[in-house]
Parts: structure tokens; sequence; C-alpha cells
């Protein structure tokens, strides 16, 4: 037998697990970036008389590396990168260290850019002659934030990619075989590289690239609930899902390969805007599971796979056409992981939840709110605030 203070018990625990959904939702909404600029790049190619590297950094992860008083926000001027010069200068033999067994090879040039998109670049390089083993080092990954990766491609003279790895924190270091110039056993002035066979460490590291990717683009993660949140069956889920796989998938590829290629400030206004778009569409239907709903994930997943390009693309994947297939596939099937592991936890909640009158008629509503809020806020930061 119901009672008044059983029904008024009910209902305020439905509303409490209806406004800790909200709240959970607001979090996400009060994250000042979409994105973790944890990736850099540094390519390096042997001459004949040593190894020159370019490392290429992000305005944020730039800013990491310099005393506090000399940050930046987010962006550099011309004014503010001729003032930050001289400390650019000191800090630029510090990025990368070069090792044989005879000890550490310091750099005899070193110089810093700025680059188009307010990058910094340094440029070292490293005189090398004498063959034996040699393990590069980079310095900064510490100091950077955390799940910070730099991707390290090693060239010949001609350009052929010989080496390459995945850095983080942990596994800062890539070794690198020489042998005499044009063979064991003949003098030369110069030297060659010999391939590592080893491609575990980098395969793993962008599997796992791609799940870290997925779980720190806040705006994919919220894309993704905004569709998941209206859902009536698990039928519906399962092609929501495979729709927003199949068409991030395409673009990830298209862009990958430089077949098509959208400027970045338009894909991620883009993105933007559609989290915006499915959060308005759920408070107009009020949380009512649209029809071909499948069909407007498909669209927009085509624009969320040109976001997932630009990682690789910022590290340089597929240029020259070269070791594409593998950081392609593991890349995306670490974004594909790490999205099930997102919707087995959400799924669940996000179910238990909609048994309830109370949050259909009010949590999904609020969610949506909160969720077209973010992608108001995260447009309007891409585009009128850029």
């Amino acid at each position: 037998m119901n009672t008044p203070s059983m029904n008024f018990l009910c209902a305020m625990k439905t509303l409490r697990r209806g406004w800790f959904a909200v709240l959970l939702g607001l979090g996400v909404c009060g994250v000042a970036s979409a994105h973790d600029p944890g990736i850099s790049m540094a390519q390096g190619q042997f001459r004949a008389t040593g190894l020159e590297i370019l490392v290429g950094f992000a305005p944020l992860d730039a800013e990491q590396l310099l005393p506090p008083e000399a940050r930046v926000s987010g962006k550099w001027t011309q004014a503010e990168f001729v003032a930050a010069q001289p400390l650019l200068a000191g800090l630029a033999p510090q990025i990368l260290e070069l090792r044989t067994s005879g000890g550490a090879i310091a750099p005899s040039e070193t110089r810093v850019e700025l680059a188009a998109g307010d990058a910094l670049n340094f440029f070292l390089f490293f005189p090398l002659t004498q063959p034996g083993v040699v393990t590069l080092r980079s310095c900064q990954l510490g100091a950077l934030p955390a799940g910070h990766r730099q991707f390290v491609i090693i060239a010949d003279e001609h350009g052929s990619t010989l080496a390459k790895k995945l850095l983080s924190a942990k596994d800062d270091g890539l070794d690198i075989s020489l042998r005499p110039e044009g063979g064991a056993g003949e003098a030369g002035g110069g030297v060659t590289v010999a391939a590592e066979p080893a491609e575990t460490p980098t395969f793993w590291g962008f599997l796992q690239l791609g799940v870290e990717h997925i779980w720190t683009g806040y705006d994919h993660l919220l894309f993704l609930f905004a569709l998941l949140v209206v859902c009536r069956s698990f039928r519906s889920i399962v092609a929501i899902i495979t729709c927003f796989t199949l068409a991030h998938s395409i673009t990830l590829a298209l862009a990958t390969l430089e077949v098509v290629n959208l400027p970045s400030r338009f894909v991620e206004a883009a993105i933007a805007a559609s989290i915006v778009f499915v959060g308005l569409e759920n408070l107009v239907r009020r949380g009512a599971e649209p029809k071909g709903r499948w069909a407007l994930t498909f669209a927009f997943g085509l624009i969320h796979g040109f976001g997932f390009a630009s990682v690789l693309k910022d590290l340089g994947v597929g240029q020259g056409g070269q070791g594409l297939a593998m950081p392609l596939f593991t890349f995306n099937a670490g974004v594909e992981l790490g999205q099930v592991v997102v919707a087995a936890c959400v799924l669940p909640i996000v179910w238990k939840l909609r048994k309830n009158e109370t949050f259909l008629r009010r949590g999904v509503p609020a969610l949506s709110a909160v969720i077209a809020g973010a992608g108001l806020y995260w447009f309007l930061e891409r585009t009128v605030f850029s």
C-alpha cells in the first residue's frame, strides 16, 4: 500500500538521481577546453656529419616549458615571441639529449621559430660521425601535461623512415644503431642508420593514443552522450554507435591520406555546432527519440572524423605516404575501444534513469540544455573569441 510519505520518498530518490546526472553534465560543461593538447612531433634526418631534428610544440604545451611569469594566454604574438627569445634560446639545447657510448653529445646548432598556428619549432643539430648505438631522449616530457605523447620519426639522408617511436614521460628514449657509411668495415666520413625492427611500442602507443583521445575529447563524448540519452532500444543504440563509427572512420582515413582536407578551425566549429544541434533537438522533442537519428549521426560523424584526423596529421603521420597503415588502423581501433568502454559505463545508468518518469520529464531536458550550452560555449570559443 502506497502512502503519501512513501510516494514523497520515491520522488526524492528519483530527483536525486536525475540531478546527479545533471551535475555530471555541468562538470563536463565546466571544462575550459575540449581537447587536451598532449601531442608533439619530432622529425629527424641524418646527414653526412650528424643528425638534424625539428621538435614542434602546440602553444599550450610550449607555455608549460617556460616559467609561469613568461607564459602567454594560449597564443603567441610576434612581440611575445621576441620577448621570450632569450628564455627559448636557453631552453632549446635542453629539449633533446643525444648519447653514445662516449657520453652526451651537445648540439652544435640550435634555433627557435614561431610557426603557423602559434606553434613553436625547435631546431637542433647534433654532430655525429662515429658508428655505434646512440640514444635519443626527449628531456621535457615530464614537464608537460600528464599523458603527453611525442611521436619521433628518424629518416636517412634520402628521407626514408628508418626508426620511429611514440614517446611518453615513462618511456622517453629511442635507440638508433649506426654503422659505417658504405657498410661494415668500410671507413667513411659519415654514418647511416640501421632500421629498428621493433614496431610493438609504436603499435601499442597509437592504440593508447586513440583511447586517450576519445576519453579526453570531451566534445566527441558529449555529442555521443546526447545521441544515446534519448535511445529507447538496444537496436537504436547499436545503429547510433555503428553509424558514428563508420562515418568518422571514413573521414579519418580520407583526411590522413590527404584526399580531403578541411581547415581545422572550420572542423572544430562544426563539431561544436553538432553538439548544439543535437542538444536542442532533444529539447524540442522533449526527450523522445527522433526518427532517422542514425542518418544525422552519420552526417555529423563525418565531421568528427576530421577532428580525429587532426591528431595524426599533427604527428606527421602520412607525410610522404610512409608508415601510414599501422598508425591509422591502431589509432582508430583505440578510438573505438575507448568509445565502447564509455558507452558500456554510461548506458546502464541512462537506462535505469529512463525508467523514472521524473527523469524523462525533467532530467533529460535538463541534460539536453547543459549539452546545448556546452556546445554553444565551444562554438563561440572557436569562432567569435578565437
